[in-house]
């Protein structure tokens, strides 16, 4: 049995996250996660809500609220929505946990003491009317290189060239449209990354288990030269820049940057865990290679704008302290899922968000679709027409399909019994060959966290199950051989057992129906070994089964119509 720590990116506080970052992050790890469980392994999958940073005092402003009370809400929107498309975290926790807190600030004690942090004055826009310095993305002007008259601080959409905010022509405030700025001296701490560049390089190369997105990433921020980087902002929300209880000195109207404390919160989450079992002192053994975390296996999810952070700047962190700490030896990111050929997008408001989806159709359909069209190799784009064509290809005709005619014959025919009589055949024989075969692959799939392969190949898996009963055709044998088709029966029901199993990971709530209807032990229900001599005869035979309820209804094209025209689309 190994011990696996799975982590996805940590979705931002402000607003329901929409289908893109689910399916970049939280649910392929989700499909992980509950794979290696039902292969006898020991998982635990962490996640939590980002929570600190700009946007998240600005939402809380514009809702009248405080911010402590607007991450309240959200967290709980998050979570509530987490639990709707049945994640299976072991914990989601709050990057504004007074566990991260106090993490965030060891962190940057000893980064200090290991000569990797020192304090910077620097100019920055202030905002005289806001009453507050104003980060990069909220300053805009016209850009000095082609005065385009929307540029942000951090970047122009015309020309692409990156800027800095105090170079912009006729700034102005983001937030409130104020031109009463000024240019004024601030301090910050900077986490001096360049001194850890040989580390750091040494480190990604050594990493043989990253998709070639992931280490083609974090190469070219390491062929740029890593760049030192403020981790202080002038905010009022966030991690007080503190140690110890004591505020760092001229630092009293700071707090730590929120891309320095939120994968942190990996951490900080587990201890949350570990203190409500009441076993305060079981997360060490998951991230201190001194207790215990040196056999753990760390796996990360995320889309590939959060690549560079997990690569670079966390592991900086990490290494930079020189503690013990447990690092990544697994990376999978993603791609965009697009939508009509633009991006998802939760500030555009562009896409199907996930609790719009579940006032839709159930968490199944959506996780489906999403995993077998995942954004692997490439973007993959969202249409209503191909999820149309999923649900009703794969999971209405090939699995529910299935499931449901052999399970209504044996009831109609055998009395809701397993039979018992005949022996197998030439057709049974060629179905457990494409078993051994494709269960091999399915297996190889999933432990190279290919999830639209292995979705591919579990419906392969499905696919040769409907040309078994093709094949053996109980139905029409039972006319004059009741025995020759009691073994199409048993063999098929054989079947929907393993596609239930198999079935798991991607849609578990059909899955958990079909294991209950043939009445599963919950012990029975891992993954099976492809070597395993009875895969078409391992239930009891004359054990009572009962059709399951429709498992999967068809997308009408009076739905796709009526979504296209809701959530828009095909333009």
């Amino acid at each position: 049995m190994a011990r696996i720590l799975i982590t996805s990116a940590l979705p931002y506080i402000n607003g329901i996250k929409h289908l893109g970052n689910l399916a970049g992050s939280m649910l392929p790890a989700d499909v992980y996660a509950r794979f290696k469980r039902l292969q006898g392994h020991e998982v635990l999958y962490i996640c939590a809500t980002d929570e600190h940073g700009t946007p998240a005092e600005l939402a809380a402003q514009k809702d009248d609220v405080p911010v402590q009370a607007y991450c309240d809400e959200q967290h709980e929107i998050q979570r509530a929505a987490g639990e709707g498309f049945t994640l299976s975290y072991d914990h989601f926790g709050r990057s504004s946990s007074s566990q991260n807190a106090a993490l965030t600030q060891h962190f940057a004690h000893v980064l200090e003491e290991r000569g990797l942090l020192e304090e910077r004055t620097e100019k920055q826009v202030y905002s005289i009317d806001d009453g507050r310095f104003l980060p990069d993305r909220y300053v805009e002007g016209t850009c000095p290189h082609c005065d385009f008259e929307k540029a942000r601080g951090d970047q122009c959409d015309n020309c692409g060239r990156l800027l800095d905010p105090v170079e912009l022509k006729n700034p102005y405030s983001a937030v409130s449209g104020s031109t009463n700025i000024e240019i004024r001296d601030t301090t910050h701490l900077y986490l001096l990354q360049s001194k850890m560049q040989d580390d750091i390089r040494e480190w990604v190369e050594a990493s043989t288990e990253w998709p070639q997105l992931a280490k083609s990433i974090a190469l070219k921020w390491l062929d740029e030269g890593l760049q030192d980087r403020a981790i202080t902002r002038d905010l009022s929300w966030g991690i007080p820049v503190a140690y110890e209880g004591k505020v760092r000195e001229g630092f009293e109207d700071k707090v730590f940057y929120v891309w320095f404390d939120a994968p942190i919160e990996y951490i900080g989450a587990t201890q949350e865990y570990s203190e409500k079992l009441g076993k305060p002192e079981e997360w060490e053994r998951w991230w201190r290679t001194d207790k215990g975390a040196d056999d753990v296996t760390y796996v990360q999810f995320m889309g590939k704008d959060n690549v560079a952070f997990h690569t670079v700047s966390f592991p900086v962190t990490m290494i930079g302290s020189r503690e013990p700490w447990k690092l990544v030896d697994r990376l999978k990111a993603f791609n965009w899922v697009t939508w009509y050929g633009g991006k998802f997008s939760t500030s555009m408001n562009r896409g199907v968000f996930m609790d719009q989806a579940l006032e839709l159709l159930p968490a199944d359909y959506w996780r489906w679709y999403l995993m077998a069209n995942a954004p692997e190799g490439s973007d993959a784009a969202f249409t209503w027409e191909g999820f149309q064509a999923a649900v009703n290809s794969d999971l209405a005709n090939v699995l529910g399909n299935f499931v449901n005619r052999i399970t209504k014959y044996c009831k109609s025919k055998f009395d809701g019994q397993l039979p018992a009589a005949g022996a197998p055949g030439e057709d049974e024989a060629w179905m457990e060959a494409e078993l051994k075969t494709r269960l091999k692959t399915l297996m190889q799939h999933y432990e190279e966290m290919e999830f639209r392969k292995a979705a591919a190949e579990t419906r392969a898996i499905w696919a040769a199950g409907n040309e078994y009963l093709t094949r053996a055709e109980p139905w029409v044998k039972y006319k004059n051989d009741v025995d020759a088709a009691a073994v199409g029966v048993r063999t098929g029901l054989n079947l929907v057992a393993l596609f239930g199993i198999l079935a798991q990971p991607f849609i578990p709530t059909a899955a958990a129906k079909i294991l209950d209807a043939l009445g599963i032990p919950e012990e029975n229900r891992k993954m099976p070994n492809p070597d395993d001599e009875n895969l078409l005869d391992a239930l009891p035979h004359g054990m009572e089964i009962s059709p399951p309820d429709v498992l999967f209804s068809k997308i009408e094209d009076a739905q796709v119509a009526e979504w296209t025209e809701r959530f828009g689309g095909g333009q």
